[in-house]
Protein backbone atom coordinates (compact mmCIF):
# COMPACT_ATOMS: atom_id res chain seq x y z
CA UNK A 1 0.00 0.00 0.00
CA UNK A 2 0.93 3.51 -0.52
CA UNK A 3 1.61 6.09 2.37
CA UNK A 4 0.58 10.03 3.07
CA UNK A 5 2.25 12.29 4.67
CA UNK A 6 1.06 11.42 8.09
CA UNK A 7 1.01 7.08 7.84
CA UNK A 8 5.13 7.92 6.55
CA UNK A 9 5.43 9.66 9.80
CA UNK A 10 3.82 6.87 12.07
CA UNK A 11 5.65 4.04 10.08
CA UNK A 12 8.78 5.82 11.04
CA UNK A 13 8.04 6.40 14.66
CA UNK A 14 6.79 2.98 14.89
CA UNK A 15 10.18 1.70 13.56
CA UNK A 16 12.17 3.76 15.20
CA UNK A 17 10.23 2.94 19.11
CA UNK A 18 10.75 -0.93 18.13
CA UNK A 19 14.14 -0.85 17.19
CA UNK A 20 15.23 1.17 19.89
CA UNK A 21 14.10 -1.84 22.02
CA UNK A 22 16.25 -4.12 23.41
CA UNK A 23 15.09 -6.79 21.74
CA UNK A 24 13.25 -5.85 18.67
CA UNK A 25 10.19 -8.20 17.30
CA UNK A 26 11.68 -8.16 13.91
CA UNK A 27 8.88 -10.70 12.45
CA UNK A 28 6.23 -8.12 13.43
CA UNK A 29 8.56 -5.40 11.47
CA UNK A 30 8.59 -7.86 8.61
CA UNK A 31 5.27 -8.36 8.13
CA UNK A 32 4.73 -4.54 8.22
CA UNK A 33 7.26 -3.84 6.14
CA UNK A 34 5.95 -6.45 3.32
CA UNK A 35 2.66 -4.80 3.06
CA UNK A 36 4.77 -1.09 1.95
CA UNK A 37 5.81 -0.56 -1.53
CA UNK A 38 9.86 -0.48 -1.60
CA UNK A 39 9.70 3.55 -2.53
CA UNK A 40 7.90 4.49 0.55
CA UNK A 41 10.07 2.22 2.70
CA UNK A 42 12.84 4.35 0.63
CA UNK A 43 11.13 7.22 2.60
CA UNK A 44 10.63 5.85 5.69
CA UNK A 45 14.73 5.21 5.77
CA UNK A 46 15.77 9.05 4.29
CA UNK A 47 13.65 10.36 7.32
CA UNK A 48 15.45 7.90 9.47
CA UNK A 49 18.94 8.61 8.22
CA UNK A 50 18.56 12.33 7.57
CA UNK A 51 16.14 13.90 10.26
CA UNK A 52 16.76 11.42 13.07
CA UNK A 53 20.08 11.03 12.69
CA UNK A 54 19.02 6.81 12.82
CA UNK A 55 21.78 4.92 10.76
CA UNK A 56 21.66 1.67 12.64
CA UNK A 57 17.54 1.57 13.07
CA UNK A 58 17.96 2.36 8.98
CA UNK A 59 20.74 -0.50 8.53
CA UNK A 60 17.99 -2.76 11.11
CA UNK A 61 15.43 -2.39 8.42
CA UNK A 62 17.68 -3.33 5.03
CA UNK A 63 18.73 -6.08 7.08
CA UNK A 64 15.13 -7.50 7.84
CA UNK A 65 14.45 -7.38 3.57
CA UNK A 66 15.79 -9.85 1.34
CA UNK A 67 18.64 -8.71 -0.77
CA UNK A 68 16.40 -7.85 -3.78
CA UNK A 69 14.32 -5.84 -2.16
CA UNK A 70 17.03 -4.12 -0.05
CA UNK A 71 18.80 -3.19 -3.42
CA UNK A 72 15.05 -1.96 -4.56
CA UNK A 73 14.77 0.09 -1.60
CA UNK A 74 18.28 1.45 -1.70
CA UNK A 75 18.19 2.41 -4.95
CA UNK A 76 15.03 4.76 -4.07
CA UNK A 77 17.44 6.90 -1.40
CA UNK A 78 19.15 10.14 -2.09
CA UNK A 79 23.23 9.85 -3.11
CA UNK A 80 24.11 10.86 0.24
CA UNK A 81 22.17 8.54 2.29
CA UNK A 82 23.35 5.61 0.00
CA UNK A 83 26.54 6.72 0.51
CA UNK A 84 25.85 6.27 4.26
CA UNK A 85 24.23 3.18 4.21
CA UNK A 86 27.04 1.62 1.98
CA UNK A 87 29.61 2.77 4.24
CA UNK A 88 28.71 1.41 7.15
CA UNK A 89 28.48 -2.50 5.25
CA UNK A 90 30.84 -5.09 4.76
CA UNK A 91 32.33 -5.58 0.75
CA UNK A 92 30.15 -8.99 1.25
CA UNK A 93 27.36 -7.04 1.69
CA UNK A 94 27.63 -4.37 -1.04
CA UNK A 95 28.32 -6.85 -3.42
CA UNK A 96 25.20 -8.56 -2.62
CA UNK A 97 23.02 -5.81 -3.34
CA UNK A 98 25.25 -4.56 -6.61
CA UNK A 99 24.33 -8.12 -7.67
CA UNK A 100 20.38 -7.32 -7.21
CA UNK A 101 20.22 -4.01 -8.32
CA UNK A 102 19.84 -3.24 -12.30
CA UNK A 103 22.73 -2.38 -13.85
CA UNK A 104 22.38 1.24 -14.24
CA UNK A 105 21.60 2.11 -10.53
CA UNK A 106 24.41 -0.29 -10.05
CA UNK A 107 27.16 1.85 -11.95
CA UNK A 108 25.30 4.59 -10.41
CA UNK A 109 26.13 3.38 -6.82
CA UNK A 110 29.78 1.75 -7.98
CA UNK A 111 30.76 6.04 -8.84
CA UNK A 112 29.70 6.96 -5.57
CA UNK A 113 32.33 4.96 -3.83
CA UNK A 114 35.88 5.61 -3.04
CA UNK A 115 38.45 4.30 -5.76
CA UNK A 116 39.81 1.85 -3.21
CA UNK A 117 36.15 0.78 -2.15
CA UNK A 118 35.82 0.38 -5.92
CA UNK A 119 38.63 -1.49 -6.67
CA UNK A 120 38.09 -4.20 -3.40
CA UNK A 121 34.57 -4.81 -4.59
CA UNK A 122 35.70 -5.31 -8.18
CA UNK A 123 38.44 -7.64 -7.31
CA UNK A 124 35.40 -9.89 -5.90
CA UNK A 125 33.46 -9.88 -8.75
CA UNK A 126 32.79 -12.67 -11.84
CA UNK A 127 34.80 -11.61 -14.66
CA UNK A 128 31.83 -10.86 -16.92
CA UNK A 129 29.58 -8.91 -14.24
CA UNK A 130 33.54 -6.64 -13.33
CA UNK A 131 33.62 -5.82 -16.85
CA UNK A 132 29.69 -4.90 -17.59
CA UNK A 133 29.97 -2.74 -14.11
CA UNK A 134 33.53 -1.16 -15.73
CA UNK A 135 31.89 -0.45 -18.93
CA UNK A 136 29.14 1.28 -17.90
CA UNK A 137 30.42 3.46 -14.92
CA UNK A 138 33.28 4.73 -17.30
CA UNK A 139 30.41 6.37 -19.76
CA UNK A 140 30.80 10.36 -19.09
CA UNK A 141 28.03 11.73 -16.50
CA UNK A 142 25.24 13.43 -18.43
CA UNK A 143 25.03 11.49 -21.45
CA UNK A 144 23.14 8.15 -23.14
CA UNK A 145 25.75 6.11 -21.88
CA UNK A 146 25.22 6.60 -17.54
CA UNK A 147 22.02 6.22 -18.02
CA UNK A 148 21.48 3.37 -19.87
CA UNK A 149 21.30 0.19 -18.49
CA UNK A 150 22.87 -3.10 -20.40
CA UNK A 151 19.40 -5.48 -19.44
CA UNK A 152 17.58 -6.09 -22.07
CA UNK A 153 16.33 -8.89 -24.07
CA UNK A 154 18.12 -9.40 -27.26
CA UNK A 155 17.06 -11.99 -30.10
CA UNK A 156 19.91 -13.31 -32.57
CA UNK A 157 19.45 -12.73 -36.36
CA UNK A 158 18.18 -15.98 -37.92
CA UNK A 159 15.77 -17.22 -35.00
CA UNK A 160 12.35 -18.17 -35.68
CA UNK A 161 9.88 -17.16 -33.28
CA UNK A 162 9.41 -20.14 -31.13
CA UNK A 163 13.48 -19.61 -30.68
CA UNK A 164 13.03 -16.21 -29.68
CA UNK A 165 10.43 -17.42 -27.29
CA UNK A 166 12.64 -19.27 -25.39
CA UNK A 167 15.11 -16.50 -25.09
CA UNK A 168 12.42 -13.98 -24.08
CA UNK A 169 11.84 -16.56 -20.94
CA UNK A 170 15.70 -17.31 -20.28
CA UNK A 171 16.37 -13.68 -20.29
CA UNK A 172 13.21 -11.85 -18.48
CA UNK A 173 13.88 -12.39 -15.29
CA UNK A 174 17.06 -10.12 -15.48
CA UNK A 175 15.63 -7.59 -17.75
CA UNK A 176 14.34 -4.01 -17.07
CA UNK A 177 11.87 -4.69 -20.02
CA UNK A 178 10.32 -7.67 -21.97
CA UNK A 179 7.60 -5.13 -24.32
CA UNK A 180 10.41 -4.19 -26.49
CA UNK A 181 12.91 -7.00 -28.10
CA UNK A 182 16.15 -6.23 -30.07
CA UNK A 183 17.37 -8.32 -32.62
CA UNK A 184 21.12 -8.38 -33.31
CA UNK A 185 23.30 -9.60 -36.30
CA UNK A 186 26.32 -11.88 -35.32
CA UNK A 187 28.41 -9.05 -34.28
CA UNK A 188 26.31 -7.25 -31.80
CA UNK A 189 24.93 -5.07 -34.45
CA UNK A 190 21.47 -3.57 -33.92
CA UNK A 191 19.35 -4.69 -37.07
CA UNK A 192 16.09 -4.67 -35.85
CA UNK A 193 13.23 -4.34 -33.38
CA UNK A 194 9.83 -5.50 -32.45
CA UNK A 195 7.19 -5.76 -29.07
CA UNK A 196 6.29 -8.75 -27.21
CA UNK A 197 3.07 -8.50 -28.84
CA UNK A 198 4.68 -9.01 -32.46
CA UNK A 199 6.12 -12.35 -31.34
CA UNK A 200 3.34 -13.50 -29.49
CA UNK A 201 0.88 -13.43 -32.36
CA UNK A 202 3.92 -14.15 -34.94
CA UNK A 203 3.35 -18.17 -36.48
CA UNK A 204 5.68 -20.04 -34.40
CA UNK A 205 7.86 -21.28 -37.59
CA UNK A 206 8.19 -17.57 -39.01
CA UNK A 207 11.90 -15.71 -39.12
CA UNK A 208 12.00 -12.97 -36.66
CA UNK A 209 13.95 -11.47 -39.49
CA UNK A 210 10.64 -11.32 -41.47
CA UNK A 211 8.59 -9.71 -38.96
CA UNK A 212 10.50 -7.33 -37.46
CA UNK A 213 10.80 -3.58 -37.99
CA UNK A 214 14.14 -2.79 -39.76
CA UNK A 215 14.05 1.46 -39.29
CA UNK A 216 15.20 1.57 -35.71
CA UNK A 217 15.21 4.50 -33.73
CA UNK A 218 18.35 4.56 -31.48
CA UNK A 219 20.89 7.17 -30.39
CA UNK A 220 24.54 6.92 -29.72
CA UNK A 221 26.07 6.39 -25.96
CA UNK A 222 27.50 9.86 -26.15
CA UNK A 223 24.34 11.77 -27.01
CA UNK A 224 23.56 14.22 -24.47
CA UNK A 225 20.63 13.00 -21.89
CA UNK A 226 18.35 15.82 -22.68
CA UNK A 227 18.33 14.71 -26.02
CA UNK A 228 17.70 11.33 -24.79
CA UNK A 229 14.91 12.30 -22.86
CA UNK A 230 13.61 14.28 -26.17
CA UNK A 231 13.62 11.71 -28.07
CA UNK A 232 11.77 9.46 -25.93
CA UNK A 233 9.33 11.72 -25.39
CA UNK A 234 8.89 12.47 -28.92
CA UNK A 235 8.39 8.90 -29.85
CA UNK A 236 6.51 7.55 -27.12
CA UNK A 237 8.79 4.81 -26.70
CA UNK A 238 8.92 2.00 -24.22
CA UNK A 239 12.79 2.02 -24.40
CA UNK A 240 15.61 3.49 -26.62
CA UNK A 241 18.76 1.40 -28.16
CA UNK A 242 21.67 2.67 -27.31
CA UNK A 243 24.67 1.81 -29.66
CA UNK A 244 28.24 2.63 -29.65
CA UNK A 245 30.57 4.27 -32.33
CA UNK A 246 30.62 0.60 -34.20
CA UNK A 247 27.45 0.54 -34.45
CA UNK A 248 26.91 -2.36 -31.61
CA UNK A 249 24.04 -2.26 -29.04
CA UNK A 250 25.30 -1.93 -25.97
CA UNK A 251 22.28 -0.76 -23.91
CA UNK A 252 18.71 0.80 -23.26
CA UNK A 253 17.58 3.96 -21.95
CA UNK A 254 13.99 3.09 -20.46
CA UNK A 255 10.87 5.23 -20.36
CA UNK A 256 10.82 5.90 -16.58
CA UNK A 257 14.86 6.80 -16.71
CA UNK A 258 13.97 9.03 -19.58
CA UNK A 259 11.55 10.89 -17.41
CA UNK A 260 13.70 11.16 -14.23
CA UNK A 261 15.97 13.27 -16.36
CA UNK A 262 13.54 15.32 -18.05
CA UNK A 263 12.25 16.14 -14.40
CA UNK A 264 16.03 16.55 -13.67
CA UNK A 265 16.70 19.09 -16.36
CA UNK A 266 13.89 20.79 -16.41
CA UNK A 267 14.69 21.54 -12.30
CA UNK A 268 17.78 22.65 -13.09
CA UNK A 269 16.53 24.77 -16.00
CA UNK A 270 14.25 26.42 -13.29
CA UNK A 271 16.92 27.12 -10.61
CA UNK A 272 19.14 28.81 -13.55
CA UNK A 273 16.23 30.85 -14.92
CA UNK A 274 16.24 32.15 -10.85
CA UNK A 275 20.02 32.85 -10.98
CA UNK A 276 20.47 29.89 -8.60
CA UNK A 277 23.26 27.32 -9.44
CA UNK A 278 22.51 24.17 -10.01
CA UNK A 279 21.83 22.21 -6.68
CA UNK A 280 23.37 18.60 -6.25
CA UNK A 281 20.64 17.37 -4.09
CA UNK A 282 16.94 18.86 -3.19
CA UNK A 283 16.21 22.04 -1.65
CA UNK A 284 15.29 20.25 1.87
CA UNK A 285 18.54 18.22 1.77
CA UNK A 286 21.30 20.75 0.35
CA UNK A 287 23.28 22.06 3.01
CA UNK A 288 22.76 25.34 4.39
CA UNK A 289 26.02 26.97 2.72
CA UNK A 290 25.65 25.49 -0.46
CA UNK A 291 22.37 26.70 -0.72
CA UNK A 292 23.81 30.58 0.72
CA UNK A 293 26.98 29.49 -2.32
CA UNK A 294 24.42 28.59 -5.25
CA UNK A 295 22.35 32.26 -4.63
CA UNK A 296 24.67 34.50 -3.40
CA UNK A 297 26.96 35.51 -6.73
CA UNK A 298 24.23 36.23 -8.79
CA UNK A 299 22.69 38.53 -6.38
CA UNK A 300 25.26 40.33 -5.72
CA UNK A 301 26.10 41.28 -9.04
CA UNK A 302 22.37 42.21 -9.74
CA UNK A 303 22.61 44.42 -6.63
CA UNK A 304 26.00 46.49 -8.50
CA UNK A 305 23.96 46.39 -11.91
CA UNK A 306 21.40 48.04 -10.53
CA UNK A 307 23.26 51.35 -9.54
CA UNK A 308 22.85 52.19 -13.01
CA UNK A 309 19.10 52.47 -12.18
CA UNK A 310 20.24 55.12 -9.42
CA UNK A 311 22.65 57.04 -11.52
CA UNK A 312 19.70 57.35 -14.22
CA UNK A 313 17.88 58.65 -11.60
CA UNK A 314 20.12 60.95 -10.51
CA UNK A 315 21.24 62.03 -14.06
CA UNK A 316 17.25 62.93 -14.31
CA UNK A 317 17.05 64.78 -11.51
CA UNK A 318 16.08 68.22 -13.06
CA UNK A 319 13.17 66.56 -14.91
CA UNK A 320 11.92 64.88 -12.06
CA UNK A 321 11.96 67.91 -9.96
CA UNK A 322 10.04 69.79 -12.80
CA UNK A 323 7.32 66.98 -12.45
CA UNK A 324 7.30 64.75 -9.21
CA UNK A 325 4.39 63.16 -10.47
CA UNK A 326 6.93 61.16 -12.55
CA UNK A 327 7.93 59.25 -9.77
CA UNK A 328 4.77 57.93 -8.75
CA UNK A 329 4.42 55.46 -12.22
CA UNK A 330 8.31 54.65 -12.64
CA UNK A 331 8.05 51.91 -10.41
CA UNK A 332 5.10 50.45 -12.48
CA UNK A 333 7.03 51.34 -15.74
CA UNK A 334 10.12 48.81 -14.85
CA UNK A 335 8.12 46.27 -13.28
CA UNK A 336 6.10 46.04 -16.27
CA UNK A 337 9.05 45.82 -18.68
CA UNK A 338 10.53 43.66 -16.56
CA UNK A 339 7.56 41.46 -16.46
CA UNK A 340 7.33 41.37 -20.40
CA UNK A 341 10.82 40.37 -20.51
CA UNK A 342 10.71 37.54 -18.27
CA UNK A 343 7.91 36.62 -19.64
CA UNK A 344 9.75 36.65 -23.19
CA UNK A 345 12.69 34.85 -22.09
CA UNK A 346 11.26 32.18 -20.36
CA UNK A 347 9.46 31.20 -23.24
CA UNK A 348 12.29 31.33 -25.76
CA UNK A 349 14.44 29.47 -22.79
CA UNK A 350 11.78 26.61 -22.46
CA UNK A 351 11.30 26.35 -26.84
CA UNK A 352 14.96 25.91 -27.00
CA UNK A 353 15.29 23.27 -24.22
CA UNK A 354 11.86 21.14 -25.94
CA UNK A 355 13.98 21.78 -29.31
CA UNK A 356 10.31 23.67 -30.64
CA UNK A 357 12.91 26.73 -31.49
CA UNK A 358 16.36 26.68 -32.97
CA UNK A 359 19.13 29.91 -33.39
CA UNK A 360 17.74 29.42 -36.96
CA UNK A 361 14.16 30.32 -35.79
CA UNK A 362 15.33 33.66 -34.77
CA UNK A 363 14.38 36.31 -37.08
CA UNK A 364 10.76 33.96 -37.11
CA UNK A 365 10.71 34.64 -33.34
CA UNK A 366 11.53 38.66 -33.35
CA UNK A 367 9.26 39.46 -35.91
CA UNK A 368 6.18 37.15 -33.63
CA UNK A 369 7.55 39.14 -30.37
CA UNK A 370 7.33 42.55 -32.10
CA UNK A 371 3.71 42.46 -32.71
CA UNK A 372 2.66 40.63 -29.64
CA UNK A 373 4.68 42.93 -27.30
CA UNK A 374 3.45 45.67 -29.65
CA UNK A 375 -0.20 44.73 -28.44
CA UNK A 376 1.32 44.25 -25.03
CA UNK A 377 2.35 47.57 -24.81
CA UNK A 378 -0.67 49.12 -26.32
CA UNK A 379 -2.71 47.50 -23.96
CA UNK A 380 -0.87 48.05 -20.84
CA UNK A 381 -0.72 52.08 -22.15
CA UNK A 382 -4.07 52.49 -22.48
CA UNK A 383 -5.32 50.79 -19.13
CA UNK A 384 -2.39 53.33 -17.47
CA UNK A 385 -3.02 56.28 -18.98
CA UNK A 386 -6.47 57.49 -17.25
CA UNK A 387 -4.40 57.37 -13.78
CA UNK A 388 -1.82 59.43 -15.80
CA UNK A 389 -4.53 62.62 -16.46
CA UNK A 390 -5.33 61.87 -12.78
CA UNK A 391 -1.48 62.22 -11.40
CA UNK A 392 -0.61 64.76 -13.53
CA UNK A 393 -2.51 66.42 -16.23
CA UNK A 394 -2.51 65.13 -20.30
CA UNK A 395 1.09 65.72 -20.48
CA UNK A 396 2.30 62.85 -17.69
CA UNK A 397 -0.28 60.91 -19.38
CA UNK A 398 1.18 60.86 -22.59
CA UNK A 399 4.83 60.62 -21.15
CA UNK A 400 3.75 57.24 -19.35
CA UNK A 401 1.55 55.81 -22.29
CA UNK A 402 4.78 55.93 -24.51
CA UNK A 403 7.42 54.75 -22.31
CA UNK A 404 4.65 51.56 -21.58
CA UNK A 405 4.50 50.99 -24.94
CA UNK A 406 8.45 51.09 -25.13
CA UNK A 407 10.21 49.98 -22.35
CA UNK A 408 7.30 46.66 -22.51
CA UNK A 409 8.88 46.34 -26.30
CA UNK A 410 12.40 46.72 -25.35
CA UNK A 411 11.98 44.83 -22.80
CA UNK A 412 10.55 41.96 -24.51
CA UNK A 413 12.88 42.44 -27.48
CA UNK A 414 15.97 42.00 -24.37
CA UNK A 415 14.29 38.82 -23.40
CA UNK A 416 13.45 36.75 -26.76
CA UNK A 417 16.76 38.03 -27.89
CA UNK A 418 18.89 37.28 -25.09
CA UNK A 419 18.29 33.30 -25.13
CA UNK A 420 19.68 32.99 -28.51
CA UNK A 421 22.83 35.31 -28.12
CA UNK A 422 24.13 33.03 -25.71
CA UNK A 423 22.65 29.94 -27.04
CA UNK A 424 25.31 31.48 -30.53
CA UNK A 425 28.52 31.65 -27.75
CA UNK A 426 27.76 28.24 -26.37
CA UNK A 427 25.98 29.27 -23.17
CA UNK A 428 23.63 27.53 -21.40
CA UNK A 429 19.99 29.49 -22.80
CA UNK A 430 18.56 28.72 -19.17
CA UNK A 431 21.37 31.61 -17.82
CA UNK A 432 19.19 34.22 -19.42
CA UNK A 433 17.24 34.83 -16.39
CA UNK A 434 14.41 36.58 -15.19
CA UNK A 435 16.27 38.38 -12.37
CA UNK A 436 19.07 39.06 -15.55
CA UNK A 437 16.24 39.92 -17.86
CA UNK A 438 14.58 42.08 -15.16
CA UNK A 439 17.69 44.34 -14.05
CA UNK A 440 18.78 45.12 -17.56
CA UNK A 441 15.25 46.41 -18.10
CA UNK A 442 15.50 48.45 -14.85
CA UNK A 443 18.26 50.36 -15.92
CA UNK A 444 17.56 51.07 -19.38
CA UNK A 445 13.57 51.80 -18.37
CA UNK A 446 14.88 54.20 -16.45
CA UNK A 447 16.34 55.89 -19.20
CA UNK A 448 13.97 55.30 -21.48
CA UNK A 449 11.29 56.84 -19.16
CA UNK A 450 12.95 60.11 -18.14
CA UNK A 451 14.43 60.96 -21.86
CA UNK A 452 10.45 60.41 -22.97
CA UNK A 453 10.18 62.85 -20.09
CA UNK A 454 12.60 65.11 -20.62
CA UNK A 455 11.51 65.62 -24.06
CA UNK A 456 8.10 66.12 -24.10
CA UNK A 457 8.29 68.53 -21.15
CA UNK A 458 10.83 70.69 -23.00
CA UNK A 459 8.64 71.28 -25.67
CA UNK A 460 5.88 71.68 -23.69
Amino acid sequence: MSLNEEALQALKNELLEELTQEAPNKTQLAERLAELRSADIGDVLEELIEEDNALSAALAVLAILSAERAANVLGYLPKESQLEVVGELSDSQVLKLLEEMGSDERADLFNLLGEDRREALLRRMAHQEREDLKRLASYEEGTAGAIMTSDYVAIASGMTVSQAMMRVRQTAPDAETVYQLYVLDSDGHLIGTMSLRQLMVARPGALVDDIMIKDVIKTPVDKAQEEVARIVARYDLLALPVIDADGRMVGIVTHDDAMDVAESEATEDIHKGMSIGQLEDGVSRVPLWSLYRKRVFWLVLLVFANLFSGAGIAYFEETIAAQVALVFFLPLLIGSGGNAGAQAATLMVRGMATGDVGVKDWSKMLGRELLVAGALGLTMAIAVAPIGIFRGGEEVAMIVALSMVTIVLFGSMIGMCLPFVLERFKVDPATASAPLVTTMIDASGVLIYFSIATAILAGV
